[in-house]
């Protein structure tokens, strides 16, 4: 059978979308080949490049390596290349390295900023929407601010300290608060006063944030307010020079960064394909996301470059639910196309808008009901950016993204207003570590050991500490038999209940005090688990000397700082199960905060993990993923 030849082109929100959703849903279809085609390696995370521009993040931290993405998609194929062409009539893609034939294809390749053909934007502004334009804003702000430090000439000086954004929409807004937070950074590195810098939003019209609500905007006018940003409202900006940006009123502010996110079109790469065009140069589609004139060629536009009227004169808006969901349709009419099926329409569905202002405060409004500001909408906006790798099936790139927004943090620039930064000297709890471990050997050694001498291992195991005797109090259904047992042994059932508990964790009271136990009695879910775990006396004693082997070596894990994370993980299970089991004691309740406390990567300080755990993710990272190329595909 002839196979059929799937080309996306894009890795953008929507190719990727697509991509995943073909892979999946193909997986089984042996005649089918899939070939995604980007120019670079990587998928951008784009909602987030202001964290990049405005120095919060490292730049990896929205960089998502294809073939860590596709790594266990084995009917899709990686290209890194340019597309120059599209043959309609031939169904061929043309790259600059080759070409590749089609029988289904989805042109993905998104947006680029549009200037409106201002004069100077391209020579002297700066751009945000690409990896490269975030790294350069990044560099020319450090780059400024560090002249800026030594400059004699005042007005000089204050031109470079005044930052300014054309655009009120998300993009420029989200910027501008990255620049609220990297300020004092700034100042604090070059030995300047914060009060020196100016940072200003420039907008052509009366309003800001208008894809928000009005209220919902004015609470983030407030913000900035608070935050001494300059607001420039109807004031269109007709001219960019080096040193100053001249208004539409004739006026001229002094800057020498200027930041344009005012206005989003179709990229230029797509405008020689032949294909049908809107206003922005968007092409056009219908309701399957069909490009118009070649829907017997099976061509399919999808993301910022789709032109889809869903209303009269509103087309598909330019933001990441529009891109999935019109790249979800046309994988879904492309796969439908396949197996014989009805194709679908596209229907948006557009579930909120948020816009972060920084790292710490946000406005949010969710299903138009829902309004949020402040914590709770910064919060929110990273559950959805969290949902977004569950969509795309990426636990890897999920992790990275809370290590890098949550603890590989500087600054307090997050969330928690940097109280879950990791960054700090875990040498200090090397002690308590193998304190800890400690503690665990020698209540296990005490199971083991019982009466007989430490030095002399032929002494162990012969006198009951196993606890043969004793096992089964805490579990009603096995008490009978054992509590009889006990008595003929010459004790009363009470006496022996009381000092096998104690004994059995190595608890000993002093002064005639009892401790308390933190719960005196099974919860009955607890006992109905214990139940169908240990359904007779044998298994529980078979439990029991596993449990304490376990704990041997989790005591070991620890002193040694090997796979500590898991080891205090384990320890914090266990202390919970025994507390359930009536076998634990409120004044050695410690143990499961000090096992939290651990957590915080303690082994990779004079321990085993410092060398292990990269190992592991090495490992474990090119078996499952395999090894990450900056070029895939070529030919």
């Amino acid at each position: 059978m002839t196979k059929q030849k799937i080309v996306v082109v894009g890795a953008g929100y929507a190719g990727v979308s697509a991509t995943k959703f073909l892979a999946k849903k193909l997986k089984k279809d042996s005649d089918v080949e899939i070939t995604l085609i980007d120019r670079h390696s990587y998928h951008t995370m784009m909602t987030e490049l202001h964290e990049v521009a405005g120095g919060r993040v490292e730049p990896s931290a929205i960089q998502y390596d294809l073939q860590r993405l596709f790594s266990r998609k084995k009917n899709v194929t990686l290209v890194t290349d340019t597309v120059t062409g599209i043959d309609k009539d031939k169904k061929v893609v043309q790259t600059k390295l080759g070409s590749y034939e089609f029988d289904q294809l989805i042109i993905g390749m998104g947006g680029e900023p549009n200037d409106f053909g201002t004069p100077g934007v391209k020579e002297h502004g700066f751009t945000l929407w690409s990896f490269e334009n975030s790294l350069k804003i990044r560099e020319h702000i450090l780059e400024t601010v560090e002249k800026a430090a030594i400059e004699p000439d005042p007005e000089v000086r204050k031109a470079m300290l005044t930052f300014v954004v054309c655009g009120s929409g998300f993009t420029g807004i989200e910027m501008i608060g990255e620049l609220i937070d990297w300020k004092d950074r700034l100042a604090k590195d070059f030995k300047l006063d914060p009060n020196e810098f100016t940072l200003m939003v420039v907008e052509a019209m009366p309003t800001i944030l208008n894809m928000l609500s009005r209220n919902d905007a004015a609470k983030a006018e407030r913000y900035l307010e608070k935050k001494n940003v300059k607001l420039l409202l109807n004031a269109p900006i007709v001219e960019v020079a080096a040193d100053h940006i001249k208004l539409k009123d004739g006026s001229t502010v002094p800057t020498h960064t200027l930041i344009w996110t005012a206005g989003v079109k179709a990229t230029s790469d797509a405008a020689d394909f032949g294909l049908e065009s809107a206003r922005g140069n968007r092409l056009i589609a219908n309701e399957y996301m069909q490009a118009k004139g070649y829907e017997d060629k099976n061509i399919y536009i999808v993301g910022d470059l789709v032109y889809y009227e869903e209303f009269p004169e509103t087309p598909t808006p330019q933001i990441v639910q529009a891109a999935e969901q019109t790249g979800h349709t046309a994988a879904a009419n492309i796969v439908a196309d396949i197996k014989g099926s009805e194709k679908h329409k596209f229907k948006g569905n557009y579930q909120g808008f948020m816009v972060s202002v920084g790292a710490k405060w946000g406005v949010a409004n969710l299903f138009d009901k829902i309004h949020l500001s402040g914590f709770l909408a910064i919060i929110m906006k990273h559950i959805v950016n969290l949902k977004y790798f569950f969509d795309i099936r990426s636990g890897y790139y999920m992790f990275q993204y809370i290590m890098h927004e949550f603890f590989h943090i500087k600054d307090d620039r997050n969330v928690t207003r940097g109280h879950s930064s990791r960054y700090g000297n875990v040498l200090w709890s090397v002690p308590l570590r193998v304190f800890y471990g400690t503690v665990w050997l020698v209540e296990a050694m005490k199971k083991i050991v019982g009466t007989g001498d430490y030095l002399k291992p032929s002494t162990w195991f012969g006198d009951g500490s196993w606890f043969t005797d004793k096992v089964a109090f805490p579990f009603p259904w096995l008490q009978e038999q054992v509590t009889t047992g006990a008595s003929a042994a010459g004790g009363g059932a009470e006496a022996t209940e009381t000092t096998a508990k104690a004994a059995q964790f190595g608890l000993s009271y002093a002064y005639g005090e009892e401790p308390m136990q933190v719960f005196d009695h099974m919860p009955k879910w607890f006992e109905s688990v214990m139940k169908f775990m240990m359904p007779n006396q044998e298994v529980a004693l078979f439990m029991q000397k596993f449990m304490t082997i376990v704990e041997v070596l989790i005591a070991l894990a620890l002193i040694a700082g090997l796979f500590t994370w898991l080891s205090s993980a384990a320890t914090i299970g266990l202390t919970i199960a025994f507390c359930l089991s009536g076998m634990f004691y409120w004044v050695n309740i410690w143990f499961i905060f000090v096992a939290f406390a651990l957590m915080n990567g303690s082994g990779r300080s004079l321990g085993l993990d410092r060398w292990v755990i990269p190992w592991v993710q090495r490992t474990l990272g090119k078996w499952w993923y395999g090894t990450p190329k900056s070029r895939y595909g070529s030919k």
